[in-house]
């Protein structure tokens, strides 16, 4: 009788580590990228000089920069979802479902790292 598998292996979670750093380097220099756009808009440089302002300009302008907000703020917590899944490496509960309390499928966890819901659990939120 073969018994399920509770957990990922130590080189399964190691793969899992690569992963999740890689993409939490990616995600950080996006979220400065983002911040610094957002610092330095307010920035009226050489750019703005021949231009007239005027109302439709800034509306625009105004919507471009909440944007620019909204973006970053979802990237600031898909960094924190990911620094909570090394966190789970480290205490080797991570790619466990936290509704079933199954592991998670290894293809769901390397498109989505952060998934703390296996498929089923996900699909039965709806």
């Amino acid at each position: 009788m073969s018994q399920e598998k509770t957990r990922y292996s130590d080189a399964e979670l190691d793969e899992f580590r690569i992963l999740i750093n890689e993409k939490l380097k990616e995600a950080q220099e996006d979220y400065d990228m983002l911040k610094n756009s957002l610092s330095n808009s307010d920035n009226h440089g050489t750019d703005d000089t021949a231009r007239t302002f005027n109302m439709m300009e800034d509306g625009s302008e105004t919507l471009s920069r909440e944007e620019v907000a909204q973006l970053s703020a979802r990237q600031e917590k898909f960094i924190q979802n990911l620094q909570s899944a090394l966190m789970r490496i480290q205490n080797k509960t991570y790619g466990i479902c936290r509704v079933t309390g199954k592991l998670i499928q290894k293809e769901r966890l390397r498109l989505v790292p952060h998934a703390t819901l296996s498929i089923d659990a996900k699909n039965a939120q709806k």
